[in-house]
Order: structure tokens, then C-alpha cells, then sequence
């Protein structure tokens, strides 16, 4: 038998990071396995799906490694109404499905509650199909529905708490149970990996499974990810669409590596592993069931140790798409012709050291490449002390005379004017950075005025020392 996993996304806004480790591991399975991995786009909520929700789904699967091409589809739930009906029709004539008028308002007056479920009224009365009526399953009364989990074991429910649940609404129209088990019967599903919110709906669609003549697939609920407060992550509430984190600078290396830390963990004391050790070592039955956390804290500390371990030309063509602008990245405050390949390259192995993501490669270099540097005003009152003008004087008459303009020597000669004033070097080269550079923090300061130039430097010591005045 040929293991075939599917990962079946609805297109109804920006990819969740949720999904992402869900299709990882699918996809990592079916590779284990020989077997295939299915795409399958959930679009029948057509008043909420858009054509680019679809491609963004492509578009960032393809950025964690699962390349268009290399699965099978995407296939389309709406292509699929005739198969969802005629299994509805299947299971009414079987007598395992029957229609029912009732409305949620007629259930409570009989049953005095609000929460209460279905109370099984329209089981013998015969309906036929007819407008407004909804095609119910018709549970079994007794025995148990036992559900075997490669993560969860086998969580059992007694089938005389499920209440006979809709299967297709008033219009016909199959609801989400029936038309997802149909699916992957279609598709010969073997494997289903999800995540273990769709745990409550296993009894009902094993049922269907069952009702329907074909044996169930392997079920394997991953853990739920949640925030720090140990909420389910929530698009309303939390930052989980992987777009945004992908166009913010985390590499695609470090994300995938940090989602499948999510419930499950490499062996040995070790978190960062090439790809290539997580194919081989990851296990389904070796995942925790137990709500995994998603820390952007230690995602961000991943980022931050991937991108120092690139070698620096990588680390330069990563950049490249803060420092240009693309579609999805907004321009830097230069403009294009003000941007100085040589230059960057020259501080790139700087900033490689100091940023935990790309975006954060703007602000460490635009004074290179603007004509004015972007003052940040907190800074500039920070640093521009009492005795701050004096210095810049000394300052820029020491830089002037300088024979060899280079980090050493610029170095060196503001320790001598620091220490004239009785200052370290630390409290000397604040008011010089901020001058510069337009703040406090930042690249190693010496190596960035080596390279931004004598002229340049000396232009901004002067504006700042008027702006002093």
C-alpha cells in the first residue's frame, strides 16, 4: 500500500503557522514513507475564499521546502459537489442518514435548554428530501467509536453521546464532515496528520468511514500551538501568518527547523539540526501530545544564530530584498542610485554579527547610503551632553589631520581626545555616533567611518557641532 498524507488548507486569509508545521509534517512522512503528499485547497466557503489566498498558500509552502511540483494537486473541494452529494444520497438510502425540519429554536423548546444537542426528534418520522430540511446521521445507540492515534493512543467515545449530527444543510449542500471524509476516500487517503482541534470531529467522520463501506484512515492529532499565556493561537489575537514572518527577514531554514520543534524534539541536547537530521529522526509516535508552545522570542533567537552561520556572500544576497524593495518588502529611505553595493559589503560581516533578522538590516546601514543621517531625536539629547560641542571641535580638527583614514587610526585618535577631557572611550565616540549615524547603537563605529569616508564624516561632525551652536 502506498502511503498517501494529505494537507487540505482553506484559502480564507494569510497561511497560519499552524498549518505550515502541520504540512511539514505530512510532507515529512509521506517522504519517510515513499509515499505521496496531496494538496487539497478547502474552498467551499466561497464567500470568504479569494484566488490569492490560494496562491499565498502555494507561495509559502514553497518557502519552507515543499516546492510546487513535488506533490500532488492542488485539487479543489469545489470540484468535488457531485462525489459530496452522492455519498449523502448514499448513506440516506442505506438508511443511515435521515431528514429533519426541525430548527434550532424547535430543539429548545423540547429539550429547555440553550446548549442541549439534538434530541434525535425526526428520526422515525419518515421525512423525505424537501426544502429547508437537513440530512442527519443517524449515530448508532450503542457500543463505542474507538479512535486509533498514532500520538493520542486510542481515545475512546461512547456513541451514545454523539448526537445525530447534520450532514448536508437545508440546500443540500454537504457540510464540512461528510464533504472532508468523501475527499479523502476520493484521493485514497491513507494517513490523516492534523492538528488535535479536529480530534472531536474523528468519531463522527470514522462513522462516515464506516457507514460509507471504507475502511478508515491512520489518524495522528498533532498537539494545539499556543501563545504564552497557553491560548490557542489566534489570527485575531496573535502574529501567525507565516508571510509576515517571512517578510519581516526569518530565514525559511530557521522557521521550518523551529516548527517541527513544536511537540516533537531531535536527539541528543540540541534544538538547532540541519534539515536533513530532521527527515530522518522525526517520528509521529514520538510527539508530545501536550499543547506546544510558539515562543517568537526563541523563534527569534533561532533566526539570529542561522543568520550568523551563513557564509557572508549568502548573508549579502538575503539582504538584498530590505536594501532594493520588492513587492512584498517596502523600499529602504534611500533611493536606488544612493545604494553602494561595495559599501554594504564592506560592513556586511558587521551587521551579519548583530541583527536576528533581515529587516533589522535598514536601520543598522542607512547612514551609509542617505545623504543626511536619520537623527533619532531620544538619542540625540542622550548623547549631546554639556561639553559635547567642544569635543565635536576637537574631534573633527583630529579626523581632518589624519594621513591614514582607517578604523586604527580613527580609533585611537578620538581616545586621545576623550582622554584629554577626561573621558573614556565609550562616553567620547556617543555624541561622534550620533553625529554619524543618527544613533546609539549600532555598527562598530570606527569600521562604519572607515567606510562611509573622510569627506562625509567630516560633513556630519560640522552639522552636528552647528546644530550644537
Amino acid at each position: 500500500m502506498t502511503v498517501r498524507v494529505r494537507f487540505a488548507p482553506s484559502p480564507t486569509g494569510m497561511f497560519h503557522v499552524g498549518g505550515a508545521r502541520s504540512a511539514l509534517q505530512n510532507w515529512i512522512f509521506a517522504k519517510q514513507q515513499g509515499g505521496v503528499f496531496v494538496l487539497r485547497i478547502e474552498d467551499t466557503d466561497a464567500a470568504r475564499n479569494k484566488p490569492e489566498w490560494t496562491e499565498g498558500i502555494l507561495s509559502a509552502l514553497e518557502w519552507i521546502g515543499i516546492a510546487r511540483g513535488s506533490y500532488e494537486g492542488p485539487y479543489f473541494q469545489s470540484s468535488y459537489a457531485g462525489e459530496h452529494r452522492a455519498a449523502a444520497q448514499r448513506l440516506y438510502e442505506s438508511g443511515r442518514a435521515y431528514y429533519c425540519d426541525c430548527t434550532r429554536e424547535d430543539v429548545q423548546a423540547r429539550t429547555g435548554s440553550q446548549y442541549a444537542g439534538y434530541d434525535g426528534y425526526c428520526r422515525d418520522r419518515g421525512l423525505g428530501p424537501g426544502e429547508g430540511r437537513a440530512l442527519r446521521f443517524r449515530t448508532p445507540d450503542e457500543g463505542e467509536t474507538v479512535v486509533v492515534d498514532l500520538i493520542r493512543g486510542e481515545p475512546t467515545f461512547e456513541n451514545k453521546l454523539i448526537e445525530d449530527f447534520v450532514i448536508a444543510r437545508g440546500d443540500g449542500s454537504p457540510v464540512f464532515l461528510l464533504a472532508n471524509v468523501v475527499d479523502d476516500m476520493t484521493m485514497g487517503i491513507t494517513h490523516v496528520i492534523r492538528a488535535e482541534e479536529h480530534l472531536p470531529n474523528t468519531p463522527k467522520q470514522q462513522l462516515l468511514w464506516d457507514a460509507l463501506g471504507v475502511k478508515p484512515p491512520v489518524w495522528a492529532h498533532v498537539p494545539v500551538v499556543v501563545n504564552e499565556k497557553r491560548q490557542k493561537l489566534s489570527k485575531r489575537r496573535d502574529k501567525v501568518a507565516l508571510e509576515a514572518y517571512r517578510d519581516e527577514g526569518y530565514l525559511a531554514d530557521a522557521m521550518r527547523n523551529y516548527l517541527m520543534l513544536l511537540g516533537w524534539a531531535p536527539s541528543g541536547d540540541r534544538e538547532i539540526v540541519p534539515w536533513s537530521v530532521i527527515e530522518e529522526e522525526y517520528r509521529l509516535e514520538d510527539v508530545n501530545p501536550s499543547p506546544a508552545f510558539f515562543d517568537e522570542k526563541k523563534l527569534r533567537a533561532f533566526n539570529g544564530e542561522y543568520i550568523r552561520a551563513l557564509p557572508v556572500e549568502e548573508f549579502i544576497a538575503a539582504c538584498e530584498p530590505w536594501l532594493t524593495g520588492t513587492d512584498t518588502i517596502a523600499p529602504p529611505p534611500w533611493q536606488p542610485e544612493e545604494f553602494d553595493p561595495a559599501a554594504f559589503a564592506a560592513v556586511a560581516p558587521l551587521a551579519q554579527t548583530r541583527i536576528a533578522v533581515l529587516s533589522e538590516i535598514v536601520p543598522n546601514v542607512d547612514f551609509l547610503f542617505l545623504a543626511d543621517p536619520l537623527i533619532d531625536e531620544a538619542a540625540w539629547t542622550k548623547a549631546m551632553k554639556e561639553g559635547s560641542a567642544e569635543l565635536l571641535d576637537a574631534a573633527i580638527a583630529a579626523f581632518d589631520a589624519l594621513e591614514s583614514w582607517d578604523a586604527e587610526s580613527l580609533k585611537s585618535t578620538l581616545e586621545a581626545v576623550g582622554a584629554e577631557r577626561g573621558l573614556k572611550l565609550g562616553k567620547a565616540q556617543a555624541p561622534v555616533r550620533v553625529a554619524v549615524t543618527g544613533r546609539t547603537v549600532g555598527l562598530p563605529l570606527f569600521e562604519s567611518l572607515q567606510v562611509l569616508g573622510r569627506e562625509r564624516t567630516l560633513t556630519r561632525l560640522r552639522a552636528a557641532r552647528v546644530r550644537l551652536v
